[in-house]
């Protein structure tokens, strides 16, 4: 059942990997609003660890000018309707250099759903294989290393990790029992 009613819409905002919109609603008492939405392809994350270490990338993050940790993650934007999976795959040998022998899904989650209807797809990477990193043009600068797991989550009391999707989709893979 939708709640609020969607009486016009308009982009005021596009480019290769977002939309932005502004929609003119109303609620079921009949007040009319205006609603910002953000369009974003799915995503995935990739949590990578193996004998007690855990593969993270850091890269600088132009919105809040810091270089942070963070699970690799990624999205193909220019390709519709693919298998999270395969983007997993990719982006996990893209960023870090990795392949694994196994991906589990562990679920997937919405990013920011009260003004994005983005969410993304949580997978563990097992049975790792190193190569090479092989970067997109936007990801220049982006580093990776590996943590042993008392470390990474020291890194995220003390505030080093700041990405709240890192730490979601870690805990979903402990509540799971998964790691």
């Amino acid at each position: 059942m939708t709640e609020i009613k969607q009486l016009a819409t308009k982009i005021v905002y596009q480019n290769k990997w977002m939309t932005v919109r502004e929609d003119k609603i109303e609620f079921p008492s009949g007040q009319q609003s205006i609603y910002g939405v953000v369009e974003k392809p799915d995503f995935v994350v990739i949590v990578a660890i193996e004998d007690g270490f855990v593969h993270l990338v850091e890269q600088y993050r132009y919105t809040v000018k810091q270089r942070l940790w963070e699970f690799p993650q990624g999205s193909w934007e220019a390709k519709e309707d693919i298998d999270p999976l395969d983007v997993a795959k990719g982006e996990l040998q893209e960023e870090t250099g990795l392949t694994a022998e196994e991906m589990i899904y562990a679920g997937s989650q919405y990013l920011a759903y009260g003004f994005s209807s983005q969410k993304y797809h949580v997978f563990l990477a097992k049975g790792l294989t190193k190569g090479t990193q092989n970067l997109d043009p936007e990801e220049e600068g982006l580093i990776t290393s590996k943590f042993g797991i008392e470390e990474f989550e020291q890194m995220i009391i003390n505030g080093t990790i700041k990405d709240a999707t890192t730490l979601c989709a870690y805990s979903l893979l402990k509540l799971k029992r998964l790691i």
